[in-house]
């Protein structure tokens, strides 16, 4: 039985949808008879979402100094316990890339790479006199030395090969849970909009990347006009990174967006016109599955991804999405199961008419295109079996797989 390791640097919720992405990929191989284990590095939310990998064993350690590496001596010492026959990189630019580098060199044992579009030009861009400094220390020849890289998309493989490090490259997607059960019975927003109200949904990390910013341009503009945009109102769902969260309150404020945070209590609930604006807070379990269920559509207008999992999520519950191309699921376009914005604010204002506008049984059938798009290419059954083939590929077991790419 292959031996495969997962190292990340982040494992609890702080990481946004990389949790779920990795975290039910080792579940899906640990199910097809693999031996799994994770390694990661703890935070403050580490203990409660620790949880979420069963039964997938996981390691967990105290980062020490310098603390903007994750740096832990226990994280190589335990991953040589383990010994993996292969390991597996999640994100990049943190200490477990020194430490599967090192593994990797002592044991002479293969490993690949998922950047989960850490390697996409804004993502470089974004602090990048940080990412420089830990090029030049560690990840260039973490990168360089992998086995296999793997991208979510085309667009992810063209931004590494654009690095030229003559890796082989992998194309294998995120993959989604199909909804089971009976539906939550009510939304987080229940009883903050009136009777007949639509809600556009945005749940995902709250940050400048994802285009919250020209998005409430966009939705003040609209709300100026008036007509049919009135009957929707914007839920900002996600979790606050560097306080971008109290930025867009601002903001919201100084464009005279009726806004409230439904995190508040009840009795502080009385606007005196409704709001076009609710923002929820982080959303987990049957509280995020409760906002997809509830939503009528679902707007991510963001400037970079890897392949976004909220969007493959929206689509599992068979919601319209308006999305960027950077979002890279270009299936969506060419399917007719997402509605195309650019990033500036005329475009997702542009956009946001074109969904509003739609009759409900439109906006009905491009969720049922939705749905069958996930069900076609993006099922973790599917994903682990495509992950399954380049293991055995590297490992020097049968013939390159379909998903590989030349370098």
């Amino acid at each position: 039985m292959v031996k495969s390791a997962h190292l990340s640097g982040i494992v609890s919720r702080k990481a946004g949808g990389l949790l779920d992405a990795v975290a039910r990929l080792v579940q899906s191989q640990y199910q097809q008879g693999m031996e799994v284990k994770v390694f990661g590095l703890r935070d403050e939310c580490s203990d409660a979402d620790l949880k979420t990998w069963s039964p997938v064993p996981i390691e967990a350690f105290e980062p020490t100094w310098p603390k903007i590496l994750g740096r832990s001596a226990n994280f190589l010492k335990e991953l040589q316990r383990f010994s993996p026959d292969i390991c597996h990189t999640h994100g990049l630019w943190l200490y477990p890339s020194v430490a599967v580098t090192d593994y990797s060199r002592k044991r002479k044992r293969p490993y690949l790479i998922s950047p989960h579009g850490m390697l996409d030009p804004w993502a470089l861009n974004n602090s990048r006199w940080k990412k420089v400094i830990a090029w030049r220390l560690f990840e260039h020849e973490h990168l360089r030395n992998a086995r296999c890289i793997r991208a979510l998309c085309g667009s992810e493989a063209h931004s590494i090969q654009r690095l030229r490090l003559n890796n082989d490259i992998a194309v294998i997607p995120n993959g989604i849970d199909l909804p089971a059960g009976a539906p939550p019975p009510t939304p987080p927003w229940q009883g903050y909009l009136e009777p007949g109200v639509k809600a556009l949904l945005f749940l995902s990390r709250i940050h400048p990347k994802k285009g919250l910013v020209n998005l409430l341009h966009a939705w003040n503009r609209l709300q100026r006009d008036g007509g049919k945009e009135s009957e929707w109102v914007l839920m900002v769902a996600g979790w606050d990174q560097g306080g971008h969260e109290s930025e867009l309150k601002q903001l919201a404020t100084s464009l005279g967006i009726i806004w409230h945070d439904t995190r508040k209590s009840a009795n502080e609930f009385r606007p005196k016109a409704n709001p076009t604006l609710l923002f929820l807070g982080p959303q987990f379990g049957t509280d995020k599955n409760s906002c997809y269920h509830h939503c009528d559509a679902f707007v991510l207008p963001s400037f970079s991804e890897g392949l976004p999992m909220v969007v493959l999520e929206a689509w599992a519950n068979s919601k319209p999405v308006i999305m960027t191309p950077e979002c890279n699921l270009p299936e969506g376009f060419l399917t007719g199961a997402a509605v195309k914005t650019e990033t500036t604010t005329a475009s997702i204002a542009a956009s946001l008419k074109e969904l509003r506008g739609m009759s409900v049984a439109d906006r009905q059938e491009m969720g049922r295109r939705a749905r069958a798009l996930v069900e076609e290419r993006f099922t973790w059954p599917r994903v682990a079996s495509q992950l399954q083939s380049v293991h055995q590929w590297i490992m020097g077991g049968g013939a390159k797989p379909d998903c590989m790419l030349s370098p």
